[in-house]
């Protein structure tokens, strides 16, 4: 075959032991497609060959749901196209078409997967490739919401100018300090930044630990002696005055992707700033509602906190922190907010002549509460347990606790959490019961899987305790373990239930919305993906007997034991990241409209690179759940 060098100068390629890389000369093919040719279209079948583009230019086409074909990459000389298939083996997820006339190398699919045999760090490549476009698309559009927010000063009173809280004094050297010197006054001052000043104190630069890590430590043979400030630096880096208000720097080092400014006053380093102080400051924000909450004597003053958690999640999304960290941030408010009302309730009853009885007792929430991913409008999914007291005190526990938990609830509902249409709440039986009864259901749960009493497990497997004693808890999640030790069967039949919808994309990759209903024209974020994310890591939790709260940790820990690739991880996380962003920006506009949250959107209302990362969200769902049903449905279907 001619010209083989082209090929093995082309990632990955390049990579290979020269043996392997020799089987893959011989099986390849040189082919010449004359300009504008479509290659293969979106949803075509797989052709068998992966394409590497030896002369010419290539473009990626998508067809948008209206069906036009627009162009969203461009691939040169040395580019691969249409991977994706070579591993899946399904359909094409968008077109190629020449621009020129190209000249390219088909490689037949069984080759690659016999490389992968042979050396399995070739397909981390093209999962990479993958993964990267949907981590940028992601990316761009938490920045872009994030400028936008801070543009709007007065979405919250972020006030401050940087005089009030930079920090000072300044980490400094000069030009010719020595790596290993300034790496040493990072470490002993704990800082990640330093200035580098000349002698008459003008700033020539700024180091941070960041070019200390790439351009030295993980550079092969690199001297720490020898390198110095002024090999290292940012050359003249933007300032900003001590009088610049907060959010006019945020703004300013999002739209700039700086991560520290120096802070100069007439000429003068008077301070420096991190995107990291300012995103902490905004957070100080939140968590100071903890303190106003934790003082709060009445219902309505807990009521009026609650109804600021649309700008104080406005606040943090806009800092573009990740939709699940915002997600924890506010349940932990919403925690703050419950456990106060608890105890608010507890002193009525104390008042109101109500006497505790001597027992232990714990009290849950379970839901999206339990795993710490509240968002702007939970309703309630709570429970009590109680130590195994004897039968003979049950109506002295029942005189108190029933009219305890009515009370609870429906001041919850006063508050801000509406009462569950599910009725799973402290003031149904059901959800009140000794450890001895918990377990008892838990059991028939897991022998007699009938479809509600799974959707309750689903529910109640993610508790956590609130107020009281934890320890119940922490007994009663060893009988679910114990339960589906006992019952392999049970988690199948929760994947038989749970996934037997499909996610909101058709085969073509259009969006799938309602077609009546007040939700006519959408689609649910929550039903057509986060809830399968959820639900598909929460089973491989139970069967790992991994004690997680967040799905996050859960993936983690699942990926920690192997259960997931890396890779395949990141994919799950990245949809996570960006169903959770699109559900959280749509409930604060809705809120913000005076209108109840919702997870439904109009997919037409996003643009078009919004649209392309909900799709990649879907598909990784859709990816999740087969592998959810291949593992569980083993000899069991």
């Amino acid at each position: 075959m001619s010209n083989v060098k082209d090929l093995c100068d082309s990632d990955p390629f390049s990579h290979l032991p020269a043996d392997i890389f020799a089987k893959i000369n011989a099986a390849a093919e040189l082919k010449t497609f004359p300009p504008h040719y479509h290659v293969f279209n979106q949803n075509d079948p797989f052709t068998g060959f992966l394409y590497v583009i030896r002369r010419g230019l290539v473009e990626i086409t998508v067809l948008t749901p209206s069906g036009e074909e627009i162009v969203v990459d461009y691939r040169h000389e040395g580019n691969t196209f249409g991977c994706t298939p070579v591993f899946s083996g399904e359909a094409y997820t968008g077109g190629a078409r020449t621009v020129n006339e190209c000249q390219c190398y088909l490689i037949p699919r069984q080759i690659l997967l016999d490389t992968v045999k042979e050396y399995p760090e070739f397909k981390t490549f093209f999962d990479q490739m993958v993964l990267n476009r949907v981590r940028r698309l992601y990316a761009d559009i938490v920045s872009e919401h994030g400028q936008k927010a801070l543009n709007k000063v007065e979405s919250y009173p972020f006030q401050k100018r940087l005089s009030e809280i930079m920090n000072t004094p300044v980490a400094q050297c000069a030009p010719d300090t020595s790596v290993r010197k300034i790496a040493q006054q990072m470490a002993l001052k704990q800082i990640r930044s330093v200035v580098v000043l000349d002698e008459d104190k003008n700033i020539l630069g700024l180091v941070t630990c960041k070019d200390i890590i790439a351009k030295v430590v993980a550079v092969e043979g690199a001297n720490a002696e020898k390198i110095t400030a002024a090999d290292l630096m940012l050359p003249n880096p933007p300032t900003l005055p001590p009088e610049t208000f907060m959010y006019e720097a945020m703004a300013y080092m999002v739209g700039h992707h700086l991560k520290y400014v120096p802070i100069v006053d007439n000429g003068e380093l008077v301070g420096i700033i991190s995107m990291s102080d300012l995103m902490r400051y905004r957070s100080q924000k939140a968590m100071m509602m903890v303190g106003k909450v934790d003082e709060a004597e009445t219902f309505a003053a807990l009521h009026n906190i609650h109804s600021t958690l649309v700008k104080v999640a406005n606040t943090l999304l806009s800092e573009t922190r990740s939709a699940p960290e915002v997600m924890e941030i506010l349940s932990y408010v919403h925690h703050a907010i419950i456990k106060r009302t608890y105890n608010l309730c507890l002193e009525q009853m104390i008042e109101e002549g109500y006497q505790p009885p001597a027992i232990r007792y714990c009290f849950l929430i379970m839901g999206s509460g339990g795993r710490r991913e509240m968002q702007l409008g939970p309703d309630q999914d709570n429970g009590f347990i109680y130590e195994d007291f004897p039968d003979e005190m049950q109506e002295e526990v029942d005189a108190f606790f029933i009219p305890f938990a009515e009370k609870l609830v429906h001041t919850l509902a006063e508050v801000g959490y509406p009462l569950c249409e599910g009725n799973v709440m402290v003031s149904n039986e059901v959800w009140r019961g000794r450890l001895q009864d918990w377990e008892k259901r838990v059991q028939d749960w897991a022998t007699n899987p009938e479809p509600f009493k799974v959707r309750y497990s689903s529910i109640f497997f993610d508790f956590t305790p609130l107020v009281g004693d934890s320890s119940l808890a922490h007994e009663l999640q060893n009988c679910v373990f114990r339960a589906v030790r006992e019952h392999p069967s049970f988690l199948y039949n929760v994947m038989q239930l749970n996934l037997n919808h499909k996610v909101p994309i058709s085969l073509w990759g259009n969006f799938v919305t309602e077609k009546s209903g007040e939700h006519k024209g959408m689609l649910s974020l929550k039903k057509g993906g986060l809830i399968y994310i959820v639900d598909c890591l929460r089973m491989f939790t139970l069967e790992q007997e991994i004690r997680a709260l967040t799905t996050l940790d859960r993936l983690n820990k699942l990926t920690e034991k192997n259960i997931f690739s890396i890779e395949t991880a990141e994919h799950i996380r990245v949809a996570f990241e960006a169903l959770t962003f699109f559900r959280l920006r749509n409930e604060i506009a809705l809120k913000q409209k005076n209108l109840p949250p919702s997870s439904y959107i109009n997919p037409d209302d996003l643009t078009k690179t919004e649209q392309d990362l909900l799709i990649s969200a879907f598909q990784a769902v859709s990816k999740l759940q087969s592998a959810t049903r291949s593992h569980f449905g083993k000899g069991l279907s």
